[in-house]
């Protein structure tokens, strides 16, 4: 990352580092918003593991084998 102030303009005015104190700030809670949701849709999963994909938690037969087609 570059450090605050040091760049072609030069020293950031007061005005800049507000703005860029506000952005920084917009971005951490934007951050903390999205994981919170992440979170959320994870535990939304009724307590199944990740693996489950059947809705009643009973894995599905496994399907039969393919026969290789003719050539």
């Amino acid at each position: 990352m570059t450090e605050t102030g040091k760049g072609p303009e030069g020293p950031k005015t007061a005005g800049a580092r507000a703005r860029e104190d506000r952005l920084k700030a917009a971005l951490r809670a934007n951050l903390h918003r999205r994981k919170a949701q992440a979170r959320a849709r994870a535990g939304d999963d009724g307590g199944k593991n990740a693996g489950d994909t059947s809705p009643n938690g009973v894995e599905p037969p496994p399907a039969p084998p393919r026969s290789a087609p003719d050539s």
